[in-house]
């Protein structure tokens, strides 16, 4: 009995470390798999940290029958002073040989792709990001989720 409660409480202490990294995650899931160019998806993060740099990830889902090795991505961020800019984003998904990246299970692929390192944040306030495909298509097919991680960098 002893064992387990100590193996509880390591774990509670290693999951409660790995959360105190981490300022901002959320993902949305896409509706019959697909991602319409149309449809940004928008994530309001709050930062009081003004000090600590940061990292930016964008991550996604896709299954194995994602036609692409890559995802055209345009990001705009806006600021709490509603200053913004806007930049475009290339995440490989693929290898040159088809062999597909990050982690797999199954048919389904995760990947956390870095969109920016070491960020400070220069104002408290909300920042809001606004994530939208570019792969010039109407529906970006075989996408389940997409989101935003914001990470203390390391």
């Amino acid at each position: 009995m002893l064992k387990i409660l100590a193996v509880i409480a390591l774990m509670a202490s290693v999951l409660s470390c790995s959360n105190q990294s981490t300022l901002y995650e959320n993902n949305v899931d896409m509706r019959d798999e697909q991602w319409n160019r149309d449809s940004v998806l928008i994530f309001e993060v709050p930062v009081t940290d003004t000090a600590t740099p940061y990292n930016i990830l964008f991550c996604n889902r896709i299954t194995g029958q994602y036609p692409y090795s890559n995802m055209y991505l345009f990001i705009t961020i806006t600021a709490p002073d509603r200053s913004h800019q806007t930049d475009t984003l290339e995440c490989l998904l693929a290898d040159k040989r088809g062999k597909w990246l990050g982690k797999g299970f199954g048919n389904v692929w995760s990947n956390s792709i870095v969109y920016k390192r070491n960020v400070v944040f220069p104002q408290s306030g909300t920042y809001t990001f606004y994530i939208e495909q570019a792969m010039r298509i109407e529906n970006l097919e075989h996408v389940l989720d997409a989101g935003l991680k914001i990470e203390k960098a390391k």
